[in-house]
């Protein structure tokens, strides 16, 4: 786990732990809150200095999604949503996930973790909201269909 994801999970257990009243209150607004309202949240602010995020809309849509999340596991969310038979997150709900942008990618994503449960690693989850990409869609896609992501070939650049 990189530091980046040490510190979503460690702000997640503190921020939105499920033990305390301030916790469950805070996931509850952020669940509920228009962005405006997300960048109000003083913790908020507390997660952005501390991953030295400048991008408001990023940082909503990690802390938003994030609040949704309520017990965190070992297993990457595309790992739960792949895993069994019948598959908890049907193959084409998956694809429509990974081409989504925006407002569509949010509100999957919200999908997503309530299908699985609530659960997953918070960490994962976190450093991949913060550093969506090409590179992080082909790595879900990896553990959506139970393998593994492939390691660069020996001297291979990996950009």
């Amino acid at each position: 786990m990189s530091e980046h994801g040490n510190t979503i999970l460690k702000w997640w257990g503190s921020a939105l732990g499920r033990e305390t009243a301030q916790g469950r209150a805070l996931s509850a607004r952020l669940r509920r809150a228009t962005p405006v309202e997300v960048m109000c949240e003083p913790r908020v602010h507390d997660l952005a200095c501390e991953l030295g995020i400048k991008d408001a809309e990023r940082l909503v849509r990690l802390v938003s999604l994030l609040a949704e999340v309520r017990e965190h596991v070992s297993q990457p969310l595309a790992k739960n949503l792949g895993s069994g038979d019948p598959k908890p997150f049907s193959t084409l709900r998956f694809q429509k996930l990974m081409r989504a942008t925006g407002d569509e990618l949010v509100s999957g994503m919200r999908r997503a973790i309530k299908i699985a449960g609530h659960r997953c690693n918070v960490a994962v989850l976190g450093e991949d909201l913060m550093f969506w990409s090409e590179q992080t869609r082909m790595t879900w896609c990896f553990h959506y269909f139970g393998a593994d992501a492939p390691k660069p070939i020996s001297g291979e650049k990996v950009e």
